[in-house]
């Protein structure tokens, strides 16, 4: 088992933007936040283990380690991707070879899958997450889309009967307590637009210290980054690539000849293009690649900067979401289109 001591919250401070670096020479000078609870500061880059399809854990493990060697800190998971228990025993083999000194070094966040979207069932699902990482504490919790299926459902897709609308309150509140227990250092939500958000923090005594949502150069989002920062939440990117190789993503971003075109004034690469961009626009970062050589690449994006002349071209690329969310669609859920499920942010 590995052990980290819990921490009572502290009281919400908002992100401290420019980001501050971190000097430890074997961290690649990662940059860090402090979250707006908890006594974390959060790596932003992140390196996701969402594989489609899926692959064997040895694979995810292996993949871990050298994610670590590289200099990757934080890393992202959920009981939907079932990489969770492969993410532990990598985390524990890169502690037994010295790779880390202990598990403080390494951020870990991982997600609440709607069959334990109740208020009954969160802490249940997090223990389950815990054992999988063998693991007392995590560093980030997160509910994972907006909604609820039946206890005890893991099926992906959700079927068309499972769907259930979320006791928001009662599920928060229950999240809440997965901090107090000392389960969870943080607490905060993914895929939540600004009309969810601003209902959630209307009742909820401690504030998401993160959204996760799709963010890149094509869906850029700046009325909900603009939100959180104005609540001291820190905006978590997925997809910064457009999810290039899922069932669900697109080549559009890599394709893109604004996008080309700075990046061959830059000489650099699209995706470090892409996640400079992030970067610049305050936000964190989930980035998915098992490529020795692209996860190095996806960090080397600290020691230049792109120009405003830059920054309004990428303005003008022509927005639309990516990750449209339609596996949470139903007839008999609460979201029959995306309108509902987005708030009307498409």
């Amino acid at each position: 088992m590995i052990r980290v001591n819990s921490v009572p919250p502290q009281s919400p401070t908002p992100p401290k933007m420019p980001l501050n670096t971190d000097s430890t020479p074997s961290q690649l000078s990662i940059p860090r936040v402090k979250l707006n609870h908890g006594d974390r500061n959060m790596p932003i880059i992140a390196l996701g283990t969402a594989v489609d399809p899926p692959v064997p854990d040895e694979e995810i493990k292996a993949t871990v380690i050298r994610a670590i060697k590289a200099g990757y800190r934080h890393f992202d998971t959920a009981h939907k991707y079932r990489s969770e228990k492969p993410l532990g025993d990598g985390i524990e083999e890169a502690l037994s070879l010295g790779m880390i000194q202990s598990r403080d070094e390494v951020f870990v966040t991982s997600k609440l899958w709607c069959g334990d979207a109740h208020p009954n069932g969160v802490v249940p699902g997090l223990a389950k997450t815990l054992e999988n990482l063998k693991m007392e504490c995590i560093d980030l919790y997160l509910i994972h889309w907006p909604l609820s299926c039946q206890p005890g459902k893991y099926d992906f897709p959700i079927k068309e009967d499972d769907f259930m609308p979320m006791d928001f309150e009662g599920v928060w509140r229950a999240m809440e307590e997965c901090q107090e227990l000392g389960l969870a250092k943080c607490i905060g939500v993914s895929n939540f637009s600004c009309k969810k958000l601003n209902d959630l923090l209307a009742i909820s005594k401690i504030p998401p210290a993160v959204n996760q949502v799709e963010v890149n150069p094509f869906w850029q989002q700046k009325k909900l980054i603009d939100l959180c920062k104005q609540n001291g939440i820190l905006v978590a990117a997925y997809s910064p690539l457009g999810a290039i190789g899922t069932f669900y993503g697109s080549n559009r971003v890599l394709e893109c000849e604004v996008l080309q075109e700075i990046a061959k004034s830059k000489g650099k690469s699209i995706p470090q293009v892409c996640l400079r961009w992030a970067y610049e626009q305050g936000i964190a970062v989930v980035v998915k690649s098992f490529n020795k050589e692209r996860m190095k690449e996806n960090l080397s994006i600290f020691d230049w900067e792109l120009s405003d002349e830059d920054h309004e071209k990428i303005r003008g690329i022509p927005q639309s979401r990516g990750v449209t969310g339609w596996p949470y669609l139903s007839k008999k859920g609460p979201f029959k289109t995306l309108e509902e499920l987005w708030d009307g942010e498409l």
